[in-house]
Formats: C-alpha cells, sequence, structure tokens
C-alpha cells in the first residue's frame, strides 16, 4: 500500500531549548508546547522519515543535505542553563533521504551537495523533542540557501513536493517574527500587523499566495518582523511543496513574551 500523502507545515519553534528547561520561560511556551504535542495525531498516518529545514542553518553558493546516520548535536544558542550544553536527541538520520533529496534538487537545477558532518542544530531537535519525545522518527536537515530568496526557496519547496506521497513529513521550523530587538511589548504591534498578513496571505489559494509571498516585504511592519528572513524563509519551503493545498493554522498565540503575536501554519 502506498504511503498516504503527508502534509506540510511551517513551525514557530520558540526560543532556546525551551522544552529542556523549567520555571518561568519554560512557561511561555505552553500554547506551542500544545500544539506541537498535537501534531502527530494530525497527520495521516506516521511519516516515514521528517524532511526538516531550519532557520538556524544557512549555506552560500547551494544547499547541503545531512547525509550522516547518527547526526550529532549543534547548541547555537547562548546564556542558557549548563545541562542544556549537553541535551541529546537521539533521532537517527536517514542517507537514503538525503540521497533522494539531491537527486530531486538535481532534477530542478538546484545545487544541493551532502554534509556528513551536520548536527540537529535547536530549530529542528527542539520541535521534535516535543513532537516525537521517543525520537523514533528519522530526521535530516536540509539547509537554507543564504540570501533571503524567497523565489529560490519556493522552487526548493516545489521540487521537494513528491517526497509527501513517499511518506516524508516536510517541515519548515522558524518563528513568524523574530526581532530580538523587540521581543517584548513592543513588538506587539508589528507582530500583530505582520501576522494578519500572514493569516490572509496564506489564505489565498495557488499562484496568488505564492506570488503574494515573493512580495512579503511589501506586508506591514514585515522589516520590524523580520529584520533578517532565516525565521520566516522555511515558510516559502513549506509553500512551495504544498502549493495548491489549504492553509490552515494550528498555532496562534497573543501573547508570546509579553504580547508578541506568533502563528504556525500546515497545508494540506
Amino acid at each position: 500500500m502506498s504511503p498516504k500523502r503527508q502534509p506540510t507545515w511551517f513551525l514557530s519553534h520558540g526560543g532556546g531549548p525551551w522544552p529542556y528547561m523549567d520555571g518561568p520561560f519554560r512557561h511561555h511556551f505552553g500554547p506551542l508546547e500544545a500544539a506541537l504535542q498535537a501534531m502527530p495525531g494530525q497527520l495521516p498516518e506516521p511519516p516515514k522519515a521528517v524532511l526538516m529545514v531550519s532557520g538556524h542553518w544557512e549555506t552560500p553558493g547551494g544547499f547541503e543535505v545531512m547525509s550522516s546516520p547518527q547526526p550529532g548535536m549543534v547548541y547555537d544558542y547562548g546564556g542558557f542553563p549548563a545541562h542544556t550544553y549537553s541535551v541529546v536527541y537521539p533521532a537517527p538520520g536517514s542517507p537514503e533521504l538525503a540521497a533522494r533529496v539531491q537527486q530531486l534538487l538535481a532534477e530542478a537545477n538546484l545545487p544541493c551537495s551532502p554534509n556528513p558532518a551536520q548536527g540537529f542544530d535547536h530549530g529542528a531537535f527542539v520541535p521534535m523533542a516535543v513532537m516525537y519525545p521517543q525520537a523514533q522518527v528519522p530526521m535530516v536537515q536540509l539547509s537554507l540557501q543564504l540570501g533571503e530568496q524567497a523565489d529560490v526557496h519556493l522552487a526548493l519547496g516545489r521540487a521537494l513536493a513528491p517526497l509527501r506521497d513517499e511518506g516524508v513529513l516536510i517541515i519548515g521550523s522558524g518563528l513568524s517574527y523574530h526581532n530580538l530587538r523587540m521581543f517584548g511589548p513592543e513588538g506587539a504591534r508589528p507582530s500583530q500587523q505582520f501576522d494578519a498578513w500572514l493569516q490572509a496571505t496564506l489564505a489565498l489559494s495557488g499562484t496568488a499566495r505564492s506570488d503574494a509571498l515573493l512580495r512579503w516585504t511589501e506586508a506591514p511592519s514585515a522589516r520590524q518582523a523580520h529584520p533578517r528572513a532565516e525565521h520566516l524563509i522555511p515558510l516559502m519551503v513549506a509553500v512551495g511543496a504544498a502549493e495548491h493545498d489549504t492553509a490552515t493554522c494550528p498555532y496562534h498565540q497573543t501573547d508570546f513574551f509579553g504580547g508578541l503575536t506568533v502563528s504556525s501554519f500546515r497545508l494540506g
């Protein structure tokens, strides 16, 4: 029996290694934690693997795909408790999926090379630790191409679309609002304005949605919400891989860290 088609997701993954902490910082993420815990039950069947595109891995000149069968860890955060620099998310990699990604990207004339040394960054292992705490689902990370080109990453998603019918769950992991200098009450208005634009844009269908995303810098408060776009660009991949599917918003919070509005989206 053929696998059932998987949806794609864009996740707002939160901040730092929050699932590995307790206390007030952890409590900020209660609604996000509940949404992530619910995700596996919203899939048509358990995925054979996850292809994760995280805003925390950018490579110049082309894409790179994690090719190790047992990836290590990348602790790409600072100022957190000592124990969070030794946590391990022991999901296996998948050299087979990495090779399939390279094949699909080659067919689309998108440069991609294997990276056997890359480990899981926190944009990948943080949401997965909540979704699949037993680390039973193989995960492969695919980099963003440095440069923030929305069109390139929409094309990347289109190239990856066949994986959805092969049992692979494609996840873009970032944050719908990511301005660390306005990460509190002062970010309330720009985050709300940009989120409202995202909600309206994701409600569009087909090429109208993609065309609007290409012009994301024209959205209200766009550059206040994303001074750099690396936490938004994973959305382009998720949309490109499900370009003609309906989008829904399974996670929406308006009091994130003192009043920020943040969202996640599912397509298909």
